[in-house]
């Protein structure tokens, strides 16, 4: 390693190298995002990010806020500081039909006496209102909207965002911009994918889902779930604003900024309405959410003449589009059952044609969502779609009621297995806790099998749909049964791909209890979870008896977490699986309790890095923390004992200052740690 090494003293081929990938990398983000010609891979992309995160990684000196590393976040922040507009956010009137729009019209043409204003009509986009601040053409500063005078700095999570260029080209010294967050149809599509893998509820539109992103306080989260962005307006510059609003869409295009493309210049009101019109069902083509059209005043003059009241400018009005709502027969309700239990009501649908596809199914949410609309089969029902994407039943038609409709009953048992549901503390859901329930068995047991949890490789889903179907395995513990009689015959399984499997099987017995217990797939308990659990019980059997209280006492662990917890070792099925795995010769107890001897100098002490540090990453120093017995949390609280605090440290420092916690440097966390290794000895 060379974190050490002088600034100076860099070999300027590493310089020239890192400047030539950066880019690269920049010129196919432009290619992909903006242009829709890829020329490269996913995998040739990432090799590429890889090489520039290698080197500033070794030359840390080098890592600028304009490196395209910073899109893949960092981590987590206690909370978004507020910050003041230079420039007052103010919202936009609304209009809804032909009429409002020739209103608006005359008001403009009054306000300018008369003089005939051009008008250039941009798509709505459904996302988040966004001001973007550059400085010598990097990003130093990016808020939300707020209350207009105020907003969240929200820097770090923007710069997650790939198709924001990390710095611009010919750009003026100083730059202010407007701009619109936005998710896909198709990235808002893979993501409840893996919600639903993990039978975590759908976000229901892309709108609330970007913002909602836009809040998480890890940027690691925010860069994972892919947000766009358009920007469409100039505030401030160091130079001057342009004379009309075409040319500053053609300008901020030159800079290398993300501008939407479906803009219209039109010479009167008759020509706008005619734009409006078309878009009403073109929108559907798009691949990203919009709930109408922005008109506005192209010449900035005008505008400066119009001016604005206390909410918004004269010169702008959006016109939204009616939302599209379809009437079909539901035909039937089913209850599914997800992979962690989850009963959800479904709205079987006679098909219908919905804002641009045909609707056969839709949620219903929860049972408490089923009772609260007296949704029954055979009604007569109006549904939209949530953001012009989920189907949503919204009510019944009253008069349309069939005779004998009966109100569909709340399930009491589980229909895959019987066994008695329970109702979530902290939402609305059913839920069926028995691990062994034919409905989540899939699912479980590719969970238990990945890479954080048991890491049995060569176990995937192909493998276990295969081992399920065969009646070979029915709950984790059936893994360890397996033997290369079974195994031979299966789709794909020779010898060696058997023997491959049983020794990955075998291997898994001995992964540490945190591993365990977060393959168990407990609800609410993730890894991070697992781990504090592990680190203060040692045993599955002192965890199996643990009270709500005590549970409450640990790092991370609430009221909610603790009682899943409860419930899921009351449960008698999971109880007789944790007996089976222990039959299997599963570990179920930390190596320290087994007769590991290794020092655990930081035992009991709890740790949060903060800032750039020079002989450790982030990642680095909490697994050093850690396998030395030690804690880490990504806030800093009352139970902190220290913070380490590197470069550029925040608002984590300033919170340990206040509460009094005792800050370390690198060499003086280093000097705890000797003395407390040399205090074992």
């Amino acid at each position: 390693m060379r974190n050490g090494t002088d600034a100076g003293a860099l070999p300027e081929a590493v310089r020239s190298h890192l400047q030539a990938l950066k880019s690269e990398i920049e010129r196919h983000n432009r290619l992909y995002y903006q242009e829709a010609v890829p020329e490269v891979s996913d995998l040739e992309y990432d090799a590429l990010m890889r090489e520039i995160q290698d080197i500033e990684r070794e030359y840390p000196q080098l890592a600028a806020p304009d490196s395209p590393t910073q899109r893949v976040g960092g981590a987590p922040t206690d909370g978004f500081q507020t910050v003041v507009h230079s420039m007052p956010m103010l919202s936009i009137d609304n209009t809804y039909n032909e009429k409002e729009l020739a209103q608006f019209d005359a008001r403009v043409r009054k306000g300018l006496e008369d003089a005939a204003p051009q008008y250039l009509v941009e798509l709505k986009l459904d996302g988040l209102s966004m001001s973007l601040r550059y400085e010598e053409g990097v990003l130093v500063r990016a808020a939300t909207r707020g209350d207009g005078v105020r907003g969240d700095d929200v820097t770090e999570n923007v710069r997650t965002i790939r198709s924001l260029p990390a710095r611009l080209s010919d750009a003026p010294a100083v730059l202010e911009v407007r701009g619109e967050v936005y998710m896909t149809y198709a990235e808002l599509d893979r993501i409840n994918r893996e919600r639903e893998a993990e039978d975590l509820e759908p976000f229901r539109n892309p709108r609330n889902t970007a913002a909602g992103t836009l809040k998480l306080l890890d940027s690691r989260e925010v860069a994972r779930r892919r947000l766009d962005i358009f920007v469409y307006e100039m505030v401030l510059s160091s130079d001057a604003l342009p004379p009309t609003h075409e040319h500053t869409l053609k300008l901020l295009t030159h800079f290398g900024l993300p501008v939407n493309p479906y803009w219209t210049l039109c010479d009167d009101i008759d020509s706008v309405t005619k734009v409006c019109d078309e878009w009403h069902e073109r929108r559907f083509s798009l691949e990203y959410a919009t709930d109408g059209m922005v008109i506005k005043v192209n010449r900035r003059d005008q505008r400066d003449r119009l001016g604005a009241t206390s909410k918004a400018p004269r010169w702008i009005i959006a016109y939204k589009f009616p939302a599209e709502i379809a009437r079909t027969r539901l035909c039937e309700i089913v209850v599914q059952v997800g992979k962690s239990g989850a009963l959800t009501p479904v709205a079987e649908l006679e098909p219908v044609p919905l804002a641009g596809t045909v609707v056969k199914r839709a949620t219903l949410h929860n049972f408490e969502d089923l009772a609260q609309k007296d949704l029954r089969p055979g009604d007569l029902v109006e549904v939209q779609k949530a953001g012009e994407i989920i189907p949503q039943v919204l009510r019944f038609v009253p008069e349309e009621r069939p005779s004998g409709a009966d109100a569909f009953p709340v399930p009491t048992n589980c229909p895959a297995c019987q066994s008695a549901v329970h109702k979530d503390p902290d939402a609305a859901i059913l839920r069926c806790l028995n691990i062994a329930c034919p409905a989540q068995i899939r699912g479980r047991l590719e969970h238990f099998a990945s890479r954080k949890a048991m890491d049995i490789e060569g176990l995937g889903p192909a493998l276990v749909e295969q081992l399920v179907d065969k009646g070979l395995v029915s709950d984790p513990s059936d893994l360890y049964q397996l033997n290369r009689e079974k195994l031979i015959g299966m789709e794909r399984m020779g010898d060696k791909s058997a023997e491959n499997l049983l020794a990955a099987v075998e291997t898994s017995k001995s992964r540490p209890l945190a591993r365990l217990l977060f393959g168990l797939g407990i609800r609410h308990v993730g890894s991070r979870t697992a781990e504090v659990l592990a680190d203060h019980f040692h045993t599955m059997d002192a965890l199996m008896v643990a009270g709500t209280d005590l549970l409450t006492t640990l790092s991370d662990i609430g009221e909610v977490v603790a009682e899943s917890i409860r419930e899921f070792f009351a449960v008698k099925e999971n109880k007789s699986l944790i007996l089976r795995l222990r039959e299997a010769g599963v570990s179920l107890a930390d190596a320290v309790e087994e007769g590991n001897v290794r020092p655990q100098p930081l035992l009991g002490l709890v740790f949060v890095a903060t800032g750039s540090l020079q002989n450790y990453s982030r990642d680095s120093i909490e697994a050093h923390i850690k396998s030395l017995g030690g804690k880490t949390s990504g806030s800093v609280s009352k139970k902190t004992d220290y913070v380490i605090a590197g470069a550029e440290a925040g608002s984590k420092l300033e919170k340990a200052r206040t509460l009094g916690v005792p800050v370390l440097t690198e060499e003086e966390f280093e000097a705890l740690l000797r003395t407390r290794t040399e205090g074992q000895a």
